[in-house]
């Protein structure tokens, strides 16, 4: 059999190849300082930085990393005298463990370390400070505070002389924050059983614990006098058994310190209700001590995750946002007097399912929609002139933005055949789940061919994301996206589901009862997606597939396992299969006292497996899995090819040596969308 690429290029009907639509460029990490942009480009695997200076904010590439080599750039800031820009290279930052170790998915046979970079902004060879991770700048620009296997260090920014240790102390230490004077450092020591916020000063002077308890302390801000030290206070873990089937609230509150007895009181309490609970997600509470003596966080506390602040003495919480929608990606302004949020909001109400930008006083209920209209934007940043951030249409990729002229930076990035002309614009569909609940999607029709078409659902990971009506600002799913206009254009109606556990529409839609290992509810609605498909006019209900990666690889073994007759055939990508291997086998059966409905929950457990309905497992499947996946085990992949061939389904697979969960490579995502693309067309044509 030929190459998918070579067939693809017979036919006349291919209006792009999968190398144009998958050689989008992808900016991240952008930040700003003064009149001064900094941003990571992820172009077909080469990652480097650009910046940018006002008032013109003409881009420039500062770096010149030439190979596809799956390393990072993550952790970008830049020097409050704008003259150095520091980053990590390396690593696997979306990974659940061994976040800061090497990765080496181009199978070099000497492996990249992670290591901390300072670059001058005028332009200059980056120079290694040291092997760690999470790095701060200091803020009189000189040096850089970082974490190294669980300790913390400190190197000169211009890497003059060699990191040395900055203290000893037990647990492991992170969350760390210079004082607004430069001369102390607050951080968080996590010893397991609980955690406590300590102030370094010197090395003479002992550490000042805060307020020490039972409790889990974490996400120390400073005042911005250099005074007082905010932090988020959750209760202890441990006591009694509880139930598996049916959680508690996770309730939690604010508290500030004095920075120089460490004394601290408590001005803010959530609720104990399941709304009330931690938030979990992006940032998570957001905490910020902004100016005009407001502190300002992020609670899901009237459903929806929405700003508040109050008084720095404590006080009634300030909503500074309302209405259906949530905010993520949140930045403080340089004078701290607003916020930057994005969010699913605007004067259409399709921008449910898309993202713009608010502005929003820290102490008024006044919020401004700086973007609009039927592309999207993130990630947003402040200089001293204008606002930064990253946008994107449904059919040209995502790019750094200046709001003052709405000028697009860095524009040679994007080559010159990618096909946008060519992309289709998704449609905004809803439908009803099993319950009645309304489900989003958005629907990739293809331009002309046959009137009854082949049809996919796509099923997104987390689970908490929610896929939108464009390019997605996350890298994993904007991935995902040029996947479906790729598949759209070969002939495939395209609907990408975003079921419940997802993002985007409210407290009880993102912690959905009996979602997950308490009953897999969810799959009510990926099947609904199928079911919808199925009564579309234009698709050919006899060549229904399903295809998604980590979460979403889970949904499509559920969906394949339980729904044959529907799913004619799936692409299973790194998925979870049975939760009763590798990490994920508890050890609650030895202990002497038992969780109260443990066999109950565990019985639910196991028929939340796809493993648990394999009799009724009839379509072919296509399993993909990088062997170093640090979220999902490969374990998953081989515990269910096993099973599988021994029920002789019909089952082919494909190992990624070397690379993560994330695919850092871009050469594996080419060859993940060709294969997957290649199953379906033999499966489903």
């Amino acid at each position: 059999m030929l190459p998918l690429l070579l067939v693809c290029a017979t036919l006349a009907q291919a209006p792009f190849t999968l190398e144009q639509i998958k050689s989008y460029p992808f900016p991240n990490e952008l930040t700003a300082s003064g009149n001064k942009l900094a941003w990571a480009v992820n172009e077909q695997g080469r990652r480097n930085i650009y910046v940018a200076e006002g008032p013109d904010y003409k881009a420039r590439r500062l770096t010149n990393y030439t190979q596809d080599d799956g390393q990072e750039l993550t952790s970008l800031a830049i020097s409050n005298d704008g003259k150095y820009v520091v980053a990590v290279r390396g690593g696997e930052h979306g990974s659940n463990w061994d976040v800061t170790q090497p990765v080496n998915p181009a199978s070099l046979p000497t492996p990249f370390r992670v290591q901390i970079l300072s670059i001058p902004f005028s332009g200059g060879e980056p120079k290694v400070l040291a092997e760690g991770d999470l790095p701060e700048i200091s803020p009189n620009s000189s040096q850089v505070l970082f974490s190294r296997q669980g300790s913390l260090y400190l190197v000169p920014i211009d890497g003059s002389k060699q990191a040395k240790s900055l203290l000893t102390a037990r647990g492991t230490l992170g969350q760390a924050q210079w004082s607004p004077d430069g001369k102390q450092v607050a951080f968080v020591s996590n010893r397991t059983t609980h955690s406590m916020i300590g102030i370094y000063s010197n090395d003479t002077t002992p550490i000042l614990w805060i307020s020490p308890t039972i409790s889990r302390d974490s996400s120390p801000r400073w005042s911005p006098d250099g005074k007082g030290l905010a932090f988020i206070r959750m209760p202890a873990q441990g006591g009694e058994p509880r139930s598996a089937l049916h959680p508690e609230p996770n309730p939690w509150s604010i508290h500030i310190a004095n920075a120089s007895t460490g004394e601290a009181k408590r001005v803010w309490s959530s609720g104990n209700t399941p709304r009330d609970s931690y938030p979990t997600t992006h940032g998570q509470a957001n905490l910020h001590w902004a100016a005009k003596g407001r502190i300002v966080f992020l609670s899901y506390a009237d459903g929806h995750a929405h700003l508040y602040s109050i008084p720095e003495q404590g006080g009634t919480p300030l909503q500074l946002t309302k209405g259906n929608h949530m905010n993520e990606y949140i930045s403080l302004s340089p004078d701290k007097t607003y916020l930057l949020s994005t969010a699913n909001t605007g004067n259409d109400d399709k921008d449910i399912d898309r993202r713009h930008i608010l502005k929003i006083p820290v102490d008024q209920a006044k919020p401004e929609l700086l973007t609009s209209g039927k592309g999207l934007e993130w990630t947003a940043v402040a200089t001293d002139d204008t606002t930064a951030y990253i946008a994107t249409t449904p059919q040209n990729p995502p790019m750094v933005t200046v709001l003052k002229n709405k000028a697009t930076l860095a524009a040679e990035t994007l080559p010159a055949n990618f096909p946008a002309q060519h992309l289709v614009t998704p449609e905004q569909v809803t439908f009803k789940a099993p319950d009645g609940t309304t489900i989003h999607g958005q629907l990739f029709v293809p331009k002309g061919g046959p009137a009854k078409k082949p049809a996919l659902v796509y099923v997104h990971g987390g689970p908490p994301r929610q896929m939108l009506l464009g390019w997605h600002y996350g890298d994993y799913y904007a991935n995902a996206y040029a996947t479906n206009q790729f598949l759209a254009s070969r002939g495939f109606i395209v609907l990408s589901v975003n079921y419940r556990l997802g993002i985007g529409y409210g407290y009880e839609f993102h912690q959905a009862t009996n979602g997950g290992a308490r009953g897999a509810s969810e799959y009510g609605d990926v099947k609904a997606a199928g079911e919808f498909l199925h009564a579309h006019p234009a698709v050919n209900n006899k060549a229904i597939g399903i295809y998604g990666g980590s979460y979403g690889g889970y949904l499509t073994a559920l969906a394949l396992a339980r729904d044959s007759a529907l799913f004619a055939a799936g692409v299973d990508i790194h998925g979870v299969h049975n939760r009763f291997i590798g990490r994920n086998r508890g050890s609650a059966d030895n202990a002497y006292e038992k969780t109260p409905d443990l066999e109950a929950s565990r019985d639910i457990a196991w028929r939340s497996n796809p493993v648990a309905s394999l009799d009724t497992w009839k379509s072919p499947v296509l399993l993909i899995h990088g062997d170093d996946d640090r979220n999902v085990e490969f374990i998953q992949t081989v515990d269910l090819l096993k099973r599988l061939e021994k029920r002789n389904v019909e089952v082919e697979h494909i190992v990624i040596p070397d690379d993560t969960h994330h695919f850092l490579k871009h050469t594996n995502w080419l060859k993940i969308a060709e294969a997957t693309a290649d199953f379906f067309k033999r499966k489903l044509n």
